[in-house]
């Protein structure tokens, strides 16, 4: 395990710059048990911070595969009724959410389809009030990552176990701006001010499409919503509260035009779905909806996403990352979105976020989906960036903008 003086700022960092806890507020984090020692960490830091109470939810990735093995559809889509109600309880109490992502790659292999995809309806169906609440910024939220062994040597397969382990704990520090001479926080609030400058020049333009080229196959043309927001770095609550929903997050993104996404976009990373590593994908657009699709390994798996509802064909981000940027230039293929999403360019299906739309924090439903915004159960990111994607915006008086060239921002 890395040195736990690294640790004690990582968790602090966590603490105060990710979801920035507030004097007697409640927080939650959700944990696999692989992560046991480093959410202690956390959960000092919480109470450090003035927290009020400090709910640990676990999970287990190889508990979950069991269940998903013996128990019936029937039984794996009944929600138990004292769940609902104790995330009922959390947002009540004005909780704010940690989420510590760390993936047992592979562990769903084999898992009959069908199961999962019922199974993954009904959690959804059952928490789309947590999920509303959560990408509506109703609560200071935050998704980092912690390693396990088994994710390591995913990621290093020619070291041994634990060097593996002790290898992926290090990049995880060094992608999230913490090191042994640094202040992580301050870095923050430096690297926060970068993105938002940039939120503004892009914001500035607010270009009626983006066209991304590529020789990989990508030809896409992605129309954005009109008074669209470019977002990235930090956010704020429904009270005002300043936090960062990602740690790391290097992106600029925005929302889509629901109907208005056509051409092809080829994937350039792998993409970990439920537990499935999907490879060698990509996806045709026409009028918003992904009307084709391929994968050279776990199509099965890229089906049930697609299938997952009626906005799990179209897009809800549009996400802009410099190929010359931190993660990219590391060189490591982390095998989970929180951390090669930050290395390349991403779309999203599913969900759009309602911040990325002028005042659609505070619309209903209807009035986002009036504007353009997707709505849908999920939200899944994948890469498409590149060394030599080039991205031209159109702005609405037909002004040509060169955006990318060659990979990296130009403006």
């Amino acid at each position: 395990m890395a040195k736990i003086e690294l640790l004690e700022k990582y968790a602090k960092l966590v603490v105060e710059v990710g979801v920035n806890v507030q004097k007697d507020q409640l927080v939650v984090v959700n944990a696999s048990t692989e992560t046991r020692e480093f959410v202690r960490l956390i959960v000092k830091a919480a109470y450090n911070a003035g927290a009020k109470r400090v709910t640990v939810q676990w999970s287990d990735a190889y508990v979950s595969r069991y269940g998903y093995d013996g128990m019936s559809i029937e039984t794996l889509e009944e929600i138990p009724e004292y769940t609902i109600q104790k995330s009922q309880y959390f947002i009540d109490q004005g909780g704010c959410v940690i989420s510590i992502a760390s993936p047992i790659t592979g562990v769903n292999e084999g898992v009959d389809s069908l199961k999962m995809q019922k199974a993954g309806i009904a959690h959804m169906k059952a928490f789309k009030f947590v999920s509303d609440y959560v990408m509506g910024n109703g609560t200071q939220w935050s998704v980092i990552a912690a390693p396990n062994k088994v994710w390591a040597k995913k990621v290093f397969p020619d070291l041994e176990e634990n060097d593996a382990y002790e290898a992926l704990w290090d990049a995880i520090l060094k992608a999230s701006r913490v090191t042994e001479t640094n202040d992580p926080i301050k870095e923050w609030a430096n690297h926060n001010e970068r993105l938002l400058s940039h939120n503004a020049i892009l914001n500035g333009y607010q270009f009626e499409s983006l066209h991304f080229t590529n020789d990989l196959g990508t030809d896409l043309i992605v129309e954005l919503v009109n008074n669209h927001v470019w977002a990235g770095g930090g956010e704020h609550s429904e009270k005002g509260t300043y936090f960062n929903p990602n740690i790391p997050t290097e992106e600029n993104f925005t929302m889509p035009y629901k109907l208005g996404v056509n051409g092809k976009v080829v994937a350039t990373k792998p993409l970990d779905y439920q537990g499935n590593l999907i490879e060698d994908f990509w996806f045709e657009f026409k009028d918003g909806k992904v009307v084709n699709y391929g994968a050279k390994k776990n199509k099965e798996t890229l089906k049930r996403l697609l299938e997952f509802d009626e906005g799990s064909t179209y897009l809800g981000e549009v996400a802009l990352l410099s190929h010359d940027s931190p993660i990219s230039n590391s060189g490591i293929l982390f095998l989970n979105t929180l951390f090669d999403e930050n290395a390349s360019c991403h779309l999203a299906l599913g969900r759009a976020y309602p911040m990325n739309l002028k005042g659609g924090t505070k619309m209903t439903e209807k009035e986002l989906a009036d504007a353009g915004s997707n709505q849908s159960m999920v939200h899944s990111d994948f890469m498409f960036g590149s060394a030599d994607m080039q991205i031209e915006g159109t702005q609405k008086d037909g002004t040509k903008v060169r955006i990318f060239k060659d990979g990296d921002f130009v403006i």
